[in-house]
């Protein structure tokens, strides 16, 4: 908003879809900008989050930057921490409920959250709310007015609910209260737009239905994708290992987005960086041409995330980092040190697999072949060179592209 003047809905529109996966219903949500635009009334927009774990990866960010997209259009964000809905567990589309929390987990990990929030989202702007204010308050005659306005069949048809009952696979009833509780979210903020994952479509779609039972008009509902991990199948998660967390060092951040697929990469444009379509549509042809070469757009994206959470000057730093270690194979400022107890000599490729640099000898040989190892930046390639442990002394060992050690004997 600049000058107390919303944008253009149709900019503002084109802003909202970027990345989208889809918006119920796109024509509700252009009324909504239009009355908005008319009466100078910023939308209330929210992002619900139940607190399940202290960290957040990159993964969670993708919904966490379409609020942000509504703030800087002069938007009322509002970021509801879920700590009555977290203690109850939902299956969001697993095949078993999630394990509730306890209030003392539930309490750490939203306090931690909403440090690593606050590196996305205007800390002066954001509204944060949590849903115990008006769940933790609700009666017995108020839960079960609240059930009363949806049908069992309905809820029922709720792809994991339906998949464990073919299963035979047991449903807590209080799993069928998570979308009518956190539906009343809705209401009790008022709320014009929800944003949440497409997992998360079907709890969306109770919530307009409910808004409209308690006589408000439907929240339009934005899903926004998964976003897949660095291995370039499954969602990210820390427990996959396969998830880039924000409040890591700028140099990992920028060595695993690296890691990613050339393929990948253009999702992780769409979904983490504030590019135009056009602009990365521009750019994938200019990679598919060969004008432009796929590692560089790969550090242009990288660069960009990294910045966004550590600053301009950390991100350029970790670029050159990752650029003499990965492209120049040269050390590390700070290569990893290990140090050996001093002995008769050993071949080089038994020593690789005792570093754990190789998982057996016949790779460890295979490594030394084709060049991948060095000494002090000498390449190594005889199979039976053995080094010598018997004398005090240091160098600096390399197998591969990315690991280096620094060999301390004593």
């Amino acid at each position: 908003m600049t000058g107390g003047k919303f944008k253009p809905v149709e900019e503002q529109l084109a802003l909202l879809r970027k990345g989208a996966a889809e918006v119920i219903r796109e024509d509700e949500l252009k009324a909504k900008l239009e009355k908005s635009m008319a009466t100078g009334k910023p939308l209330r927009v929210y992002l619900g989050v139940d607190p399940t774990a202290p960290d957040i990866h990159l993964g969670h960010t993708v919904v966490l930057r379409k609020l942000k997209h509504f703030q800087d259009m002069g938007h009322t964000a509002i970021f509801l921490i879920g700590d009555f809905s977290a203690m109850i567990g939902d299956p969001t589309g697993q095949s078993e409920t999630r394990p509730p929390l306890t209030r003392e987990q539930v309490d750490a990990n939203a306090k931690t959250y909403l440090a690593q929030v606050y590196k996305i989202l205007d800390p002066t702007k954001t509204e944060v709310r949590y849903n115990s204010e008006w769940l933790g308050k609700m009666s017995s005659y108020d839960t079960v007015r609240l059930c009363g306005h949806y049908r069992l069949a309905r809820m029922l048809e709720r792809e994991d609910f339906r998949s464990r009952l073919e299963k035979n696979l047991p449903i807590s009833v209080h799993e069928l209260l998570y979308p009518l509780l956190t539906a009343y979210d809705a209401v009790a903020l008022e709320s014009d737009v929800e944003i949440g994952a497409t997992e998360q479509k079907f709890n969306l779609l109770v919530h307009r239905d409910i808004q409209r039972e308690y006589g408000q008009p439907s929240e339009v509902a934005l899903t926004m994708p998964i976003l897949v991990g660095l291995d370039g199948e499954r969602k990210m998660s820390k427990s996959l290992g396969n998830y880039v967390g924000i409040t890591e060092a700028p140099g990992e951040m920028f060595g695993k987005l690296m890691s990613i697929s050339d393929g990948l990469m253009w999702s992780y444009y769409e979904l983490l960086t504030d590019f135009a379509s056009p602009v990365i549509v521009r750019l994938q042809e200019e990679v598919r041409t060969g004008v432009l070469h796929p590692k560089k757009a790969k550090m242009q994206l990288a660069h960009n995330i990294v910045a966004g959470f550590h600053g301009e000057e950390a991100a350029r730093k970790a670029g050159e980092e990752f650029d003499r270690v990965f492209s120049g194979r040269q050390a590390p400022e700070e290569a990893p040190r290990h140090t050996l107890a001093r002995g008769p000599a050993k071949k080089l490729s038994v020593l690789l697999v005792e570093l754990k640099l190789a998982t057996s000898r016949s790779e460890a040989e295979r490594l030394m072949k084709q060049g991948g190892v060095e000494i002090d930046g000498k390449r190594v390639d005889d199979v039976k060179h053995e080094i010598d442990l018997s004398k005090p002394g240091e160098f600096l060992l390399r197998a591969g592209k990315k690991k280096f050690l620094r060999i301390v004997v004593e």
